[in-house]
């Protein structure tokens, strides 16, 4: 995935994603909490940039060790061991951890390499997995959740990966959100 015009001016972007994420989760009373790494709380910031989103968001956790995503978000050591923190299992630990650590009805969790080192054959830099995670009832944490991760493999230096996944993140939940309001509509 490249910049494209819709990039020229990130913050703008950025702003305008998180306010209509912001729209969305105040339309259906929901909540959303969030896990970075990569980023390192660059979606949070988007996110709070917004006026009002102490309405819709919750928290936080920028959790760039893996001994952090272990002790604040549960994640096993055995998912690094076996998968690596850039990995599908580790965004997922993530996402629930959050759920299980907050009240929100969402958790977005993103994990990467954002570089310019760090990357290999297998998982070059740019490679960005990113959970989404949805809660139907927000007062039982952690349980009856709906998750889905993907792997993006963003072009650019680390603020254009970083930005890059910022961006995808906030997109994914807005689909999701969006489809909830649809669905609760019918």
């Amino acid at each position: 995935m490249s910049l494209d015009s819709s990039m020229e001016n990130p913050m703008a972007e950025l702003l305008r994603l998180s306010g209509r994420l912001g729209a969305v989760l105040a339309a259906n009373q929901q909540m959303i909490s969030v896990a970075e790494s990569c980023t390192g709380g660059g979606l949070a910031a988007a996110i709070t940039e917004v006026a009002g989103s102490s309405g819709w968001f919750e928290c936080g956790f920028v959790t760039y060790s893996n001994a952090a995503k272990t002790r604040l978000l549960g994640v096993p050591e055995s998912v690094f061991e076996r998968f690596g923190a850039v990995s599908r299992a580790c965004v997922l630990a993530m996402s629930a951890g959050v759920l299980a650590n907050s009240s929100s009805h969402y958790s977005v969790a993103i994990s990467g390499i954002a570089g310019p080192g760090g990357g290999s054959a297998e998982k070059p830099v740019g490679t960005v997995w990113i959970a989404w995670r949805f809660r139907a009832d927000s007062s039982t944490p952690g349980e009856g959740s709906d998750a889905w991760a993907t792997r993006f493999q963003f072009d650019g230096d680390r603020a254009a990966v970083r930005q890059q996944a910022v961006v995808a993140a906030l997109n994914g939940v807005i689909e999701h959100a969006q489809g909830q309001v649809r669905q609760g509509s019918q």
